[in-house]
């Protein structure tokens, strides 16, 4: 027996989040036998239709993980998302022959998609950088007592709990509490205290005279050395550098071989040969 589920072609996040919830909570639930007989069509099969029916009657637990991941800050819209992309990886690998259902399988793939966009994307800096400040990262939030910062032995009894030092505890702490500040404009906390962007103190080595001179140097020696390289070519190949590749107007092949009377072919390769000359020139 086979199942035809009663599913719309297109689910879009983007289209409105409340829009979205509405439509696949309204989607049927499968029961073991329509989930074994949709898996077994896929995996046995490679039966399209069948992987899109689980992914879709699936995506309403998708929504359940990411709102219990709303406490980062980050659109709900985007850890949906990433979700179901974790949600058709899991699709794609289960194998019904285990005897398991298909959410059991798939809710480890689903939180291991979200957990990388919020370690990808919670800050522009990023706060976890290192295994055990990105275990720190999903467990501090749910491991302090309370919102101020932690007392000593509870940096310890965490520390012990996770396996990490305490240093790393203290670090995680300080990165997670801190705000974010806008690099190009100052802001008022909402304590009222004026907040300097770093564009208004950091300083911009664009213009610095030290920099200048050495691009400056730079871009002659460039320029020496192109020149030198051109003058081992004979007149008609470098001719065709030229115009191929150092002019504003630059030709084409076959300008080039409707003025010489030869081959496109022919001029590339002459042009090829000239490059093996400049080269070597350069090298030496």
């Amino acid at each position: 027996m086979t199942y035809a589920l009663p599913i719309p072609a297109t689910l879009n996040v983007e289209a409105g989040l409340a829009t979205y919830i509405q439509a696949i909570n309204a989607q049927p639930i499968l029961s073991a036998d329509e989930e074994h007989d949709l898996a077994l069509r896929y995996r046995r099969d490679g039966d399209l239709e069948a992987a899109r029916q689980l992914v879709l009657t699936h995506l309403r637990y998708v929504v359940r993980v990411a709102r219990g991941l709303s406490g980062y800050g980050l659109p709900q819209a985007d850890l949906i998302q990433e979700g179901n992309i974790g949600l058709m990886k899991a699709v794609k690998d289960f194998d019904p022959m285990r005897g398991v259902r298909l959410m059991s399988f798939a809710i480890h793939w689903i939180r291991a998609q979200m957990y990388d966009y919020i370690l990808r994307n919670w800050r522009m800096v990023k706060v976890a950088t290192t295994k055990a400040q990105r275990k720190l990262f999903f467990n501090l939030r749910k491991s302090r007592a309370r919102l101020e910062w932690m007392k000593p032995d509870e940096v310890h009894a965490l520390a012990d709990n996770l396996d990490v030092p305490p240093e790393t505890v203290q670090e995680m702490e300080s990165r997670m509490s801190g705000a974010d500040i806008p690099f190009d404009t100052d802001d008022r906390g909402d304590d009222d205290e004026l907040r300097v962007a770093p564009a208004t103190y950091l300083q911009d080595m664009r213009y610095n005279p030290e920099t200048l001179v050495t691009r400056s140097d730079h871009e002659s020696t460039q320029q020496d050395n192109l020149d030198q390289a051109l003058t081992a070519l004979d007149e008609r190949s470098r001719n065709i550098i030229r115009r191929r590749w150092l002019d504003d107007d630059k030709s084409t092949l076959l300008e080039l071989a409707v003025e010489y009377g030869v081959s496109a072919e022919r001029i590339r390769q002459i042009e090829k040969k000239a490059f093996d000359i400049m080269k070597n020139k350069l090298v030496a």
